[in-house]
């Protein structure tokens, strides 16, 4: 078992591997093919497939900087959506501040609740508008 280990470490020298990407692509792969099983539309099957012969194709490639360039958009997407909603929850979470968007510049600005009718200063453009809190 150990010579066989040893053969595809030896394969895999120079190659790029798996990364977040192909994870995600290789699961949702996976996903989509239980699917097709349940839903019988063959276009999602061959979105499966394809997901995981591009999957394998990255694993396998020799064009490193290309991956790990394609990785990075990748990692950089999932932040800014995940960044969002993790936002959302620690608004949610927040009892004591009511959160507010700048009719003028659309920054988010945090002011204390249960103050009444206050004017409210953007700090980014200085704009003033009026809210309850």
């Amino acid at each position: 078992m150990g010579k066989l280990r040893d053969k595809f470490a030896r394969f895999m020298i120079g190659r790029y591997g798996v990364d977040n990407l192909g994870r995600v692509l290789v699961y949702a792969s996976l996903i989509l093919l239980i699917l097709s099983m349940f839903i019988r539309y063959r276009i999602v099957y061959i979105l499966a497939i394809a997901a995981l012969i591009y999957a394998y194709f990255r694993i396998f490639s020799k064009n490193v900087s290309k991956r790990y360039e394609e990785n990075r958009k990748f990692l950089n997407l999932q932040h800014k959506i995940s960044g969002r909603f993790s936002a959302l929850k620690n608004q949610g979470q927040d009892k004591d501040h009511r959160y507010f968007k700048c009719p003028a510049c659309k920054q988010k600005v945090r002011v204390p609740k249960g103050k009444g009718k206050i004017s409210i200063r953007c700090p980014k453009c200085h704009a003033e508008f009026i809210k309850r809190t």
